[in-house]
């Protein structure tokens, strides 16, 4: 059985992204609950990519979907308690780069993300995930060799 992502968290952190995601995002509360736990487990993934690069293993895109996404943005602002998750779960800081390409157009990086999200072992909400072929940032975004 797969675990809550919840735990990822402290349940403080948790109840205050969750009003968070409500407040600015104009959802229900058991709404903005899910949309945190998706991008919990989005990062958990992240965060083992990470981790699994340092051991020399090649790097793996996965990409937030469009109702994930800011709740991303959300853990972001609270940057003690995301620069802490970072810390432990990735052993770095976690950056959110803005990045459009054909896979991620085309929904193709979905195809990557799932696995590496079910690999994590937390649950996994597909109702945020499949059918959720938009990409997560705006057309205006930039090839990653240009942020550096």
């Amino acid at each position: 059985m797969a675990r809550d992502p919840r735990e990822l968290v402290l349940s403080e952190t948790f109840e205050l992204l969750t009003e968070d995601i409500r407040r600015y995002h104009h959802v229900t509360h058991g709404y903005a609950e899910r949309m945190l736990g998706q991008a919990l487990v989005f990062l958990k993934a992240q965060a083992n990519i990470v981790r699994a690069r340092e051991e020399g293993k090649p790097w793996v895109r996965i990409v937030p979907t469009v109702p994930v996404d800011p709740a991303w943005h959300a853990f972001i602002l609270r940057s003690q308690a995301y620069a802490a998750f970072c810390d432990e779960h990735a052993g770095r800081y976690i950056h959110h780069v803005p990045f459009q390409d054909e896979a991620i157009l085309s929904g193709d990086t979905l195809e990557v993300t799932i696995p590496a999200l079910r690999a994590t072992g937390y649950q996994v909400d597909l109702e945020f995930w499949e059918g959720e072929r938009k990409p997560c940032c705006p057309p205006e975004c930039v090839p990653p060799e240009a942020n550096r």
